[in-house]
Formats: C-alpha cells, structure tokens, sequence
C-alpha cells in the first residue's frame, strides 16, 4: 500500500468501529500487517478525528447536499482534520481520494470526495467539540456554562502525558508539575524513552497520581489496592514502602498489574477476585478504592467515549461504588483510612458518593490533608478533592477526578 495509506486505512478502519458500531478504541485490536509506528499513527489519527467531529461536520455540511455513507464521511472526516493538524493539503486530499476509490462499495464517490476536499481551506480553523447532553447538562449545573467551555476547551486539545518518577531514577525531560509528576508535551514511544527499561518510572496523569498522595502510604503499612489495574497506584504505593495487597476482577487487567511490577521491580501480592466477594485473612491499615465509573472525567484521553456512551449505565455504576466502598470499609482495622477515588465529572459518582457514605456510616469522617500543588479551590465543601480538566489548563490540563479520604471509627 502506498506510502501513509496503510495508516490512514487504519484509523479510518477504527473510525467506522467507533462510530458505526459503538465500540470502544481500548477494544479494537491493531490492524494487521502494519509496523508499530504506522499502528500507533493510526489510532493518533483517529482519536485527533474524534475530539473534533461536530466540527468538521459542520464544515464539511456546507460543502454536501446530503452526508455520503460512513466509510466516506469518516476519510473525509480524516483529512480535514489532518489538514487542521498541518498536513499538506494535497497529500491528506489525495489520500482520501484513494481509500474511497479502492473500497468496492465507495469508489464511485471518489469524485464527489476529491470535490469536496478540494473546497476546504488549506489550513481549516476547527471549532471545539461540545460533550453530549448526558455529560454536559449536570455539569453546567454544577459549575456553570464557562468552566464547560473551559473543560471542552482543554478535551480538545492532544493531552500530554505524565509519569511518575520513582527518586533518583532515570526519566526523560519534562515539566515537573507541582503535585510532583512529570508531564512531557510529545514524548512519542513510551517505550524507548530514557528510563523505561531501568522501570524507574511509569506512566500515569497528575490526577490520577493524587490519590496515594492523599492516602499518604507508609513504610510498613498493610494496604489493599481495590479494582488495582493497570497499576499505577500499586506501584506508587510499593515505591512508598507500604506492604500491598493489589486486586482486580479482570484476568487480563491483573496481567498488565503484574507485568508493571516486573518491569518496575516493585513488590505487591496480586489477587485476582471480586471485591464484593473476597475476604481478607486480616484487616489493613488502609484501602484505595479507585471505583468503577462513568469515566467522564477521561475525556481528552478516550475520546471515543461521548459517541459510545449515553448515560444508560449511570445508575448501575452509583449502586456499585456504594457496595464497594461499604465492602472496602469492613476491611479496615479500627481506626483505618479509605481513599474512595473515581475518574468521574459527575457528582453522584463523587460528592454525592461521599455524602451518602457519611449518612450510612455514622462513624465515619472525612478527613483533609496538606498535599504539595493542590490548590485550595480544588476541595469541595464536603471535604473531597474534586479535579477537573481546566485545572492547569495552561499546562495541558489534567483527567477529571473525584478524591476523598475517609477515617473509621477507632
């Protein structure tokens, strides 16, 4: 296949799985006889389309009588954004000209697409995607029609990505953000960046990070890390000497666990089971429960999530973050701490969450900690850290976050 087709195939390929069949990116296995660099172009090209499809079809529907079939739509779709991002027009144009004329059932509109790509500006200004209804009218609510443009403002923007860096490791350049992770703008292959191999450092957002800070894990302490995959938190709190109990429901998520810990060289015991089922031989001085949620707070980083999601699952979620964090509590010893986290923008999956905890449990409090770079605007009246992607806007932003720590009764 030409020189870029192969790539640009390909997102188009996972183009049509997301928005033609609502399947998740995280789902779609990597096209078949690509290198790893055209594999990782394509799922960069299409999530670029994905953070911006309200408005390329804008532009591109005052260029059409009437919307061609998927297939087309997403390769135009393609090349707008690719001549947004700053590719020669002629190239994204008569590459998308070539994957309509190839395809069986596309190529006698191999004509009407090189009309109308030829008709978009050169460098075409996009405007910023809205979040659907589901996402956006409770948070207008909640924070008002501005913080919602500043949020969609920051979703459509490529995220940089972070890591946390164990002391004294090797790690790439960056910027060291005030909460301690690093950020580094285009950092390309995760894997051959300075340190990786060593595994002084792993990939993980700001926001994420956030949570064993407030949790505050130390040298000796039994802590269970509940719904544990990918890792991140296990590893941060391995590295802060806390003796860790990881587990997680999923058998493939608790092999990513594990292979982190191996490349890392940090210590946890893994579990494979359910929460709601599993039973401890002891208590433990403290749990991290980063709930199952709606992920709304992920957007910039999962833009396929607006066009795959509606809400249905919304109640289903609330109830199970209620079983769980009730579940977590009786696993403590007296006196214990719970850090209940969700990567959720919607507050019955936070502030609500927090609320009826309190109400269920008459001895529990909800306690408040001095964390480096956490401003304090970012606590809510309740007591929770509530982040959110215009958080650090100029620095790139960061995942939207629900955070508090809970003490039981000693």
């Amino acid at each position: 296949m030409a020189e870029g087709l192969g790539a640009r195939a390909a997102a188009a390929a996972l183009l049509d799985a997301v928005l033609g069949e609502g399947r998740m990116l995280s789902e779609l296995p990597d096209a078949e006889g690509l290198a790893p660099g055209d594999r990782a172009r394509a799922r960069r090209l299409a999530e670029e389309v994905l953070r911006r499809v309200e408005p390329v079809d804008r532009l591109l529907g005052g260029l059409m009588r009437k919307a061609p079939p998927l297939p087309v739509l997403n390769l135009l779709r393609l090349a707008v954004v690719e001549m947004a991002l700053g590719a020669a027009p002629h190239g994204a144009v008569n590459a998308a000209v070539a994957l309509v004329r190839r395809g069986k059932r596309t190529q006698h509109l191999a004509g009407l697409a090189n009309a109308v790509l030829r008709a978009v500006p050169a460098n075409p200004v996009l405007g910023v995607q809205k979040l659907p209804r589901w996402m956006r009218q409770p948070m207008v609510h909640q924070w008002g029609r501005e913080v919602v443009a500043a949020i969609e403002a920051v979703q459509a923007l490529t995220p940089p990505l972070d890591l946390t860096v164990r002391p004294g490791a090797e790690a790439p350049e960056g910027e060291a953000l005030p909460t301690g992770s690093l950020r580094l703008a285009a950092p390309g292959q995760v894997s051959g960046l300075p340190g990786y191999a060593a595994g002084g450092w792993w990939v993980q957002d700001a926001a994420a990070a956030l949570a064993v800070r407030l949790l505050a894990p130390q040298p000796g302490e039994r802590v269970l890390d509940l719904c544990a995959a990918p890792g991140g938190k296990t590893m941060q709190l391995a590295a802060a000497g806390a003796r860790v109990t990881a587990l997680d429901i999923s058998p493939a998520r608790m092999a990513r666990v594990r292979e982190n810990l191996a490349r890392t060289g940090l210590a946890a015991e893994t579990v494979l089971a359910d929460a709601l089922d599993w039973q401890p031989e002891a208590p433990f001085d403290a749990v991290l429960l980063d709930a199952p949620c709606s992920a709304t707070g992920t957007v910039r980083r999962h833009p396929d999530l607006p066009f795959v999601k509606d809400g249905s699952e919304l109640p289903g979620l609330v109830e199970l973050q209620a079983r769980l964090l009730d579940r977590a509590l009786t696993m403590l010893r007296p006196g214990g701490r719970l850090v209940f986290a969700t990567c959720s923008l919607l507050s019955e999956e936070g502030e609500g969450q927090l609320a009826a905890a309190l109400a269920r449990h008459p001895g529990l409090a909800v306690e408040r900690a001095e964390i480096p770079g956490v401003e304090p605007g970012w606590w809510t009246e309740g007591g929770g850290l509530r982040l959110r992607p215009d958080h650090w806007a100029e620095k790139g932003g960061m995942d939207g976050f629900f955070i508090a720590r809970l003490r039981v009764a000693g």
